[in-house]
């Protein structure tokens, strides 16, 4: 296992010395809104240990850290009513924090989302932690048969 770095902020949040809106913790993988979404609802998946990139990522993990991508997919456009989403991640260039993490960013049509230009915006009072909420509900309602 790889041990937590302890400058890593994403480290951090996996051992609960970083607040994050947290939607998604399981034993592997934990996923929490962006602190600078792109849009709202944009969500970070990593996997709980520390792994920088895609290719540093043990093979018993990649199923996983993807299927959470997937499920995040799915389940982002029924909490927050988008047309889809926009799945992306960066292995060293562009990648602002030195832990593998996936974006799942809720997108709508004509959104102004162009290329690899990322406009970041702001969450009000609140307002993450209702989106969190959303989120995290619309997984529990997808995990039921």
């Amino acid at each position: 296992m790889i041990v937590a770095m302890t400058t890593c902020v994403f480290c951090k949040i996996v051992t609960g010395d970083a607040a994050a809106h947290v939607v998604l913790d399981t034993p592997q993988v934990m996923a929490f809104l962006d602190f600078r979404p792109v849009f709202k609802g944009h969500t970070l998946v990593i996997p709980r240990e520390h792994h920088v990139t895609l290719p540093d990522l043990p093979a018993q993990l990649v199923q996983p850290f993807f299927t959470a991508v997937q499920r995040l997919s799915t389940v982002v456009p029924v909490a927050l009513e988008a047309h889809g989403t926009f799945v992306a991640m960066n292995n060293v260039v562009s990648q602002s924090v030195a832990h593998l993490h996936a974006h799942v960013v809720p997108r709508r049509r004509k959104d102004g989302l162009r290329g690899f230009f990322w406009p970041r915006v702001r969450y009000d009072d609140g307002e993450a932690a209702d989106y969190a909420v959303r989120i995290s509900e619309a997984l529990l309602d997808e995990a039921q048969p």
